[in-house]
């Protein structure tokens, strides 16, 4: 395969991945070899793919850390006049809301990330996910 061939291959491979801020998925990454792992980033079970994405759940020592900064951000919300409580009346709802947090939090998604696919399930509470978003940034 000559230099031409080379650069059109992954040139036609940036253009499918456009969009994607995933970190494996950088430049870079693409010729370099990927760093090893650690057992401790390492995930007890199977990613789950949503579309073109890889997300990861939490390790149980991330899964701890997490969980008291919920804590934090959910108490934050109590002194907030404006913040109005979604109805998360379901096991199911509940769980999307947690792991939605949670990929914010360990930076899997981006704030804006966040607050889109908050809106698009609950459309009436941007002011909620924004708060909530920001509230995590104040790590």
């Amino acid at each position: 395969m000559n230099k031409t061939s080379l650069y059109t291959a992954v040139f036609s491979v940036l253009i499918v991945l456009e969009g994607c801020t995933s970190p494996e998925l950088s430049m870079p990454s693409v010729f370099a070899n990927k760093p090893k792992t650690t057992t401790q980033d390492t995930p007890k079970s199977k990613p789950c793919k949503n579309e073109t994405r890889t997300y990861y759940p939490p390790t149980p020592q991330k899964q701890t850390v997490f969980n008291k900064e919920m804590r934090r951000v959910a108490l934050s919300t109590q002194n907030d006049p404006r913040y109005n409580r979604m109805s998360l009346d379901t096991p199911e709802k509940k769980a999307w809301f947690k792991q939605l947090m949670y990929r914010l939090w360990d930076r899997q998604i981006t704030r804006d990330e966040f607050i889109a696919q908050g809106i698009k399930k609950y459309p009436t509470h941007r002011y909620e996910f924004e708060f909530i978003a920001n509230g995590f940034q104040k790590q």
